[in-house]
C-alpha cells in the first residue's frame, strides 16, 4: 500500500466547490463580536497635524477608537527592517495608511464612524516612480552587488566588452502584479484567559504574526496564540501584510474586552496592501557571433514603496536570478530598493526570480534579433552544463549539478514540433495584412530554499492515537496549493496505512512554535521533512516493541527490532511467514500505549548545505534548482492590440511527484499567474499616488478566454536527483516564470513590423501596450511591409476565410 504518487484530490478539495470550507469571514458569529475597520491617510505623502473623533464617537454601536497612542508596545515592526508603523503617528508615506482603528457593534456602526473621523494632514508632494526616487536619493536598505570569479576588477569586465564582436545595452521595465487572493486580508482575535490573546489569521506567517501582535500589545509571545485553518490563497501577500489586519484585531479585543474581527474589502485591500515590485534594470551585455554570451552587466532598480517589507531580500533574489539558466562567463550584478510613496511592496510568487529572469531572457531575444538568429538556438548554446566545470558555476559561485537543462529545452523544441511552426509563423507573418504571429521559448532555473539561512527549518508534531489513527500538525500553512494533502500522503506512507486514517490539524503556534512563513516553494520540504524525523522516531520506538512482541523462541526468532515492518495496515516480523501473527496497526497501538510506549514525537529538519554569504555575495544559497522549459504561441490583431494566446507547451523537471495531479495544478496555476503578469495585469495610479486599478472591473486577472486554445503539459524524468524529502522538487514558484514565453511570443509577433527597429516593449504587454508599439512601429518604417488587402480586409497571399476578423 502506498499513498505517495497518487493523484488524490486536494484535502478542501469538496468544500472549495461546495463553499462549505470555512474562512475567516465565514465563521461563526462571537457573542459581542464587535466589527473592525479603519481610517486610512487620505494623502501619499504628508504630516498628520490632528485627529478629531468627537462626531464619530457619538455614532451608536461605536466601542473603541483607537490611535497609535493605544499602543502598549513600540508602533514600528518590519520582518528585516523595523520601520513601518501599525498607525500613523505624523509622518504619512502611502494613501489608505491606517491611522485610526474602529471597533463597532455592526458594518454599519464602523462604516459611519469612518466617514466622521477628521484628519488634519499637510500634504507634501509625493515619490511615486523610481526616477523621481533616485532623483530624490530614496532609497531602502544598501546598495547591493555581486560579481562571478573574474569579474570583481571592474577593469576586466570592461576590457571584455571593448574585446567582445557584439554588445547590447539598454533599459528594461517590467511593471507590478497584485496577488489578488480570493479572500482578502482577514484576522479575527479573542481575548483568552490570563489576558492573553488568541488571534485565528489568515497568514501565511502565523510566528511572524504571533510576535507582531505580541509586541504590539506589549505583551509575551507566550501570551498570544495564532492559528491559521487555511487561507482562500496567499501567494506571498499575506507572508507579512497580514500583520496590520490582525494588530488592528487584537488591539480591537484587547481594548474592548470582546471579540473583535477584521475582514478588508477587495478595495481596501487592494489600495493599502503591497503588490509585486516594479523594476527599472539597465543592462549591457556582450556575446560573439555565434551568440555566446562573453559578459554581463545588470543594474536593478525595484520600487519598494514606503517600508521596507521584504523588499531587500526580494531584491537579492532577482540578483541571484539575473542569470536564470545560462552561464555568463564574466557577469557584474547590482541592485537598489527605492523608497516611494506607495503601500510597501511585498512577496509575491517568484519573489523577485521573474523580475531577474524577465531581463536575461530579454537580452538573449536581442542577440537573436541582432545575429538573425532564432532564439532558441542562442538559448541552447549558453545553457549551463552539468559537469562541465567551465559552464556550470553561478556568478555567485553555486555549482549548478544534477540537473537537465539542456535535455529539457532539445525535448520541448522537438516534441512541440517548434521549429516546423516557427517556419510557418513566419510565412504567415510576412503575409498576413490582419493578423501577426509569433512563437518563442523560454526557461527557468529557479533556486529552492530561503536565502535566509535560519529559515530554512521546521518542526512537525505527530500523534499516533489508540485506533491506530493519526494527527499531524506543522508550522506550514494551507492556502489551496495541496500542502496537506501531501503531508498527509508521506505520513500514511510511513504507518503504511491508507490516507483516510491521518489529519491534517489546524496550523497553531501553539502547537508549532518558531516556524518559518509558508514561502519560498519549501513548505513540503520542510514541513514534510519534519513530519518524517517525527514518524521515524515513532517508527522507531514500535519497532523495538514489536520485536519483543513478536520474539519467538520456538521458531528461532530472537527479537530483532531491524526486522520488524510496519505495512499495509499490520505490524509483523518479515522472518515470520505465519500470517496469524501479524498484528493489526491499531490492536498494535493500543497494546503499545498499555505497555507505556511513546506514540507521539516531535519531528525537526534544517535544510542541509544551504551557506550564503551576503557580505562577498557568494555561496551555495539553494538546496538545488527546479527547472523547465515552455514554449507558446500567440496571435495579435494588427488593429486592435488584442492577443489570442493560440498554445502552450511546458515541459519541466519537478523530481518524483508526491500528488501528480496537486503537481499538475501547481505548474499550470502558475504559468497561467505567470501569463497574467505579462499581459493582461495592469496596475495604474494617479499623479497623487492613488490606485486606479481597484478590482476586477478595472484589474484584469486571466479568464477563460486568456487561456491557451491547446496546452499541453509534461515532465521529463531526472535521475540525477537525489535528495530533498521523497525524492521530489518544489512547484509552487518556478512555473509562474514560464509565463515569460508569451510575452516573448508576441514580442517575435511584432518583429515582423520592426524590420530591424528597436522593440521597446515593457510588462505587461497589454492589448493598448500592443497597438501603440504596433502604431509606432508601423509609423517609422521606411516601407510598410503590408500585402496589399482583398475587398473583405484581407490578405490576397494565401487567404481563405471570407471573414476580415479571422486571422488570414
Amino acid at each position: 500500500m502506498t499513498e505517495v504518487g497518487k493523484p488524490l484530490p486536494h484535502d478542501s478539495a469538496i468544500g472549495h466547490v461546495t463553499g462549505t470550507a470555512a474562512y475567516i469571514d465565514d465563521l461563526p458569529r462571537r457573542e459581542r463580536e464587535l466589527y473592525v475597520t479603519f481610517v486610512g491617510s487620505p494623502v501619499a505623502a504628508g504630516r498628520l497635524k490632528s485627529i478629531d473623533l468627537t462626531e464619530a464617537a457619538k455614532v451608536p454601536g461605536v466601542r473603541c477608537l483607537l490611535t497609535h497612542n493605544d499602543l502598549a508596545g513600540p508602533n514600528h515592526f518590519g520582518p528585516i527592517i523595523v520601520d513601518e508603523p501599525f498607525l500613523v503617528e505624523d509622518e504619512i508615506s502611502y494613501i489608505g495608511q491606517p491611522v485610526v482603528a474602529i471597533g463597532a457593534d455592526s458594518k454599519s456602526a464602523a462604516d459611519a464612524a469612518r466617514k466622521l473621523v477628521k484628519l488634519e494632514v499637510e500634504e507634501q508632494s509625493p515619490i511615486l516612480t523610481i526616477d523621481q526616487a533616485i532623483a530624490c536619493n530614496s532609497y531602502i536598505g544598501p546598495r547591493r552587488q555581486m560579481a562571478s570569479l573574474g569579474a570583481e576588477d571592474p577593469e576586466v569586465v570592461r576590457d571584455a566588452f571593448k574585446a567582445a564582436p557584439h554588445v547590447i545595452e539598454g533599459r528594461f521595465h517590467s511593471n507590478g502584479q497584485e496577488q489578488f487572493y480570493f479572500e482578502t486580508q482577514a484576522a479575527l482575535a479573542e481575548p483568552a484567559d490570563g489576558g492573553g490573546i488568541r488571534v485565528l489569521s489568515s497568514t501565511q506567517n502565523p510566528t511572524e504574526t504571533q510576535a507582531v501582535v505580541a509586541e504590539a500589545l506589549g505583551l509575551g509571545m507566550h501570551q498570544v496564540v495564532c492559528e491559521c485553518p487555511r487561507m482562500g490563497g496567499g501567494f506571498g501577500g499575506k507572508e507579512t501584510q497580514s500583520a496590520l489586519t490582525a494588530v488592528m484585531a487584537a488591539m480591537v479585543a484587547r481594548t474592548t474586552n470582546r471579540p473583535a474581527r477584521m475582514v478588508l474589502s477587495r478595495l481596501d485591500d487592494m489600495c493599502i496592501t503591497g503588490k509585486r515590485h516594479q523594476y527599472q534594470t539597465d543592462y549591457r551585455v556582450a556575446f560573439d557571433a555565434t551568440g555566446r554570451l562573453i559578459a554581463a552587466e545588470f543594474d536593478f532598480h525595484s520600487n519598494g514603496g514606503a517600508f521596507a517589507d521584504l523588499s531587500t531580500a526580494v531584491l537579492e533574489r532577482t540578483m541571484l536570478h539575473a542569470d536564470n539558466a545560462y552561464h555568463i562567463p564574466l557577469m557584474r550584478v547590482s541592485g537598489q530598493v527605492c523608497r516611494t510613496n506607495l503601500p510597501p511592496n511585498t512577496a509575491f510568487r517568484g519573489f523577485g526570480g521573474p523580475q531577474g529572469l524577465a531581463v536575461i531572457e530579454h537580452c538573449l531575444d536581442e542577440i537573436a534579433r541582432k545575429l538573425d538568429l532564432d532564439a532558441a538556438d542562442v538559448r541552447l548554446r549558453n545553457v549551463y552544463r552539468d559537469g562541465d566545470p567551465e559552464r556550470s558555476v553561478t556568478h555567485y559561485g553555486q555549482i549548478v549539478r544534477d540537473h537537465l537543462l539542456g535535455e529539457t529545452l532539445e525535448q520541448l523544441i522537438d516534441s512541440s514540433d517548434y521549429r516546423a511552426r516557427r517556419a510557418a509563423i513566419e510565412e504567415f507573418s510576412t503575409k498576413s495584412a490582419t493578423h501577426l504571429k509569433g512563437i518563442s521559448v523560454s526557461m527557468v532555473k529557479f533556486g529552492i530554499s530561503f536565502t535566509t539561512k535560519f529559515l530554512n527549518q521546521a518542526n512537525a508534531l505527530v500523534n499516533v492515537y489508540t485506533d491506530g489513527t493519526v494527527q499531524v500538525s506543522t508550522g506550514g500553512t494551507e492556502m489551496g496549493q495541496g500542502l496537506n494533502t501531501k503531508l498527509r500522503q508521506m505520513v500514511a506512507d510511513e504507518f503504511g496505512l491508507p490516507v483516510s486514517m491521518v489529519r491534517m490539524m489546524t496550523t497553531s503556534t501553539e502547537k508549532n512554535n518558531n516556524t518559518s512563513p509558508t514561502a519560498a516553494s519549501a513548505g513540503t520540504d520542510l514541513n514534510g521533512a519534519a513530519a518524517l524525523d517525527a514518524c521515524r522516531q515513532i517508527k522507531e520506538r514500535m519497532r523495538a516493541y514489536g520485536a519483543a512482541l513478536l520474539a519467538n523462541a520456538e521458531r528461532g526468532l530472537v527479537a530483532s527490532p531491524d526486522n520488524i515492518q510496519i505495512a499495509g495496515g499490520y505490524v509483523y516480523d518479515d522472518r515470520d511467514p505465519e500470517t496469524t501473527r501479524r498484528i493489526e496497526f491499531a490492536d498494535f497501538c493500543a497494546n503499545a500505549r498499555r505497555e507505556r510506549f511513546d506514540l507521539g514525537a516531535r519531528g525537526f529538519f534544517a535544510t542541509p548545505g544551504v551557506d550564503y554569504n551576503r557580505e562577498t555575495g557568494r555561496g551555495n544559497p539553494f538546496f538545488y534548482f527546479t527547472t523547465g522549459a515552455a514554449v507558446a504561441e500567440v496571435t495579435i490583431d494588427r488593429f486592435t492590440g488584442e492577443l489570442v494566446f493560440d498554445r502552450a507547451d511546458l515541459l519541466m523537471d519537478i523530481g518524483r511527484m508526491i500528488n501528480p495531479g496537486i503537481d499538475r495544478g501547481q505548474v499550470i496555476g502558475g504559468f497561467i499567474q505567470g501569463v497574467g503578469w505579462v499581459t493582461n495585469e495592469e496596475l495604474c495610479y494617479n499623479d497623487r499616488g492613488a490606485l486606479l486599478s481597484t478590482g476586477p472591473t478595472t484589474y484584469k486577472i486571466p479568464n477563460i478566454t486568456d487561456l491557451p486554445r491547446t496546452l499541453n503539459v509534461d515532465f521529463i524524468d531526472n535521475p540525477k536527483h537525489q535528495k530533498n524529502v521523497r525524492l521530489s522538487k518544489a512547484v509552487g514558484e518556478p512555473p509562474l516564470m514560464l509565463g515569460l514565453a508569451v510575452w516573448l511570443a508576441a514580442r517575435h509577433a511584432l518583429s515582423f513590423v520592426a524590420h530591424g527597429q528597436p522593440l521597446p516593449l515593457s510588462i505587461p504587454a497589454t492589448s493598448e501596450e500592443l497597438l501603440m508599439t504596433l502604431t509606432k512601429l508601423t509609423a517609422s518604417s521606411e516601407v510598410t511591409r503590408l500585402p496589399e488587402p482583398s475587398r473583405n480586409g484581407a490578405s490576397t497571399a494565401g487567404s481563405r476565410s471570407p471573414k476580415a476578423n479571422k486571422p488570414q
